[in-house]
């Protein structure tokens, strides 16, 4: 048994981080959260919170204000990018896997998760350069000179993890000649016209683009595409990059009237390299473990990157709460083997982006996943065994 609390140092205050800050303080660990940031910005994007990620968001204590302003889409709709025909439609009611399925702007879902961490334990422009494990400790060395120690650190700090290259090593990500467009804007721009009551994806041959509310109240239109780009001048990996939407109109001229309504009310827009990596051999080393996107960083096609980083945040804590403390590498080991299936299989669906795009197939093992009941000394539910 340990013989004082249990201190754990998160670094990257982002979806998962925050989450896994909300959740290891549930079960008793006093959790201190390092952001390289020196402010958290409202980046113009959507975000879709799916029943297997509402699930932990239920047992963090915000779903309830989440409801309040998301928009709740009645259902998972397919349709061919210039007919419109209906490929696949999936309702998505509450009581298909108990729990809602929510759409909204990631700047909301963040000050959520940022309210259930005190503020003192959120700590802005510490940018990681070193850790430096000893003797049970871990000791943190940020670029404005300061260093903290904790028992464990956690590695939430995303597709470029710093944490990641420094226990495991670089790995350098994938281009394979996709970009995507998104913004958020006014629904009054659309003069009228209205997107529905789903969250559609709209086909094309080599392209899609997913339309949606981010507001309960339908005040806000989102849209993400991903179109091919040729490799000679490629787009850099960034999230405020400028597009141009004279281009992004060209590239969907083709599609339905509906699509081309969405993109001549669209003022502005941003776009961002889609670039991929291949799932890690490992994700901890000693008492330093990785979540979300620094150890399983996947395209967007499936929306479950944010939504696979809050899994794993409960997990972790199921699985240190169950140690007390005690053994913190064994405990880690555990939440790997538990998660690493699954989020790989995700991975791989997500890069063929196929998913939901036709037929029928099962989509219980995904949605109906609950991080805070299934069995921790089994492969969490994937494709492969459902």
């Amino acid at each position: 048994m340990p013989d004082h609390q249990l201190s754990i140092a998160i670094v990257g205050a982002g979806m998962g981080g925050l989450a896994a800050a909300a959740t290891l303080r549930q079960v008793g660990i006093d959790v201190q959260v390092y952001e390289q940031a020196a402010r958290f910005a409202r980046i113009g994007a959507g975000i879709q919170m799916m029943p297997n990620s509402m699930k932990v968001l239920r047992g963090i204590g915000i779903e309830q204000r989440l409801r309040e302003f998301s928009f709740a889409p009645y259902s998972h709709l397919n349709r061919v990018g210039d007919t419109g025909e209906v490929t696949r439609e999936l309702p998505m009611p509450e009581s298909l896997y108990n729990a809602p399925y929510l759409c909204m702007h990631r700047g909301d879902l963040h000050d959520a998760l940022l309210a259930t961490v005190p503020a003192n334990s959120v700590h802005t422009a510490k940018k990681l350069v070193g850790l430096d494990q000893a003797k049970g400790h871990v000791t943190l060395t940020f670029a404005d000179g300061s260093r903290t120690t904790a028992d464990a650190v956690i590695g939430a700090d995303g597709v470029h993890s710093t944490v990641r290259d420094l226990i495991i090593g670089r790995d350098e990500p994938v281009h394979k000649g996709r970009i995507a467009y998104r913004a958020v804007f006014p629904s009054a721009l659309m003069n009228g016209k209205d997107i529905g009551h789903s969250r559609t994806k709209w086909w094309g041959t080599d392209r899609h683009i997913v339309i949606y509310y981010t507001t309960r109240a339908r005040n806000e239109v989102y849209f993400v595409t991903s179109v091919p780009e040729p490799f000679e001048g490629l787009t850099r990996e960034s999230w405020s990059a400028t597009g141009d939407m004279s281009q992004l109109r060209a590239a969907y001229e083709d599609f339905h009237e509906e699509v081309r309504a969405v993109l001549a009310a669209c003022p502005d827009c941003h776009k961002w390299a889609i670039l991929e990596r291949e799932p890690l051999p490992r994700w901890s080393n000693g008492r330093v473990a990785l979540l979300g996107d620094a150890c399983h960083p996947m395209t967007p096609y499936m929306a479950q990157g944010a939504a696979t980083s809050i899994e794993d945040a409960a997990v972790l804590a199921r699985c240190l709460q169950a140690v007390d403390g005690a053994d913190v590498e064994g405990a880690f080991a555990r939440y790997e083997a538990h998660r690493k299936p699954r989020t790989t299989v995700i991975q791989a669906i997500s890069s063929a982006n196929t998913w939901m795009r036709e037929g029928s197939g099962d989509t219980s093992w995904l949605y109906g996943y609950d991080a805070w009941t299934a069995p921790l000394d089994e492969p969490a539910a994937h494709a492969a065994a459902a």
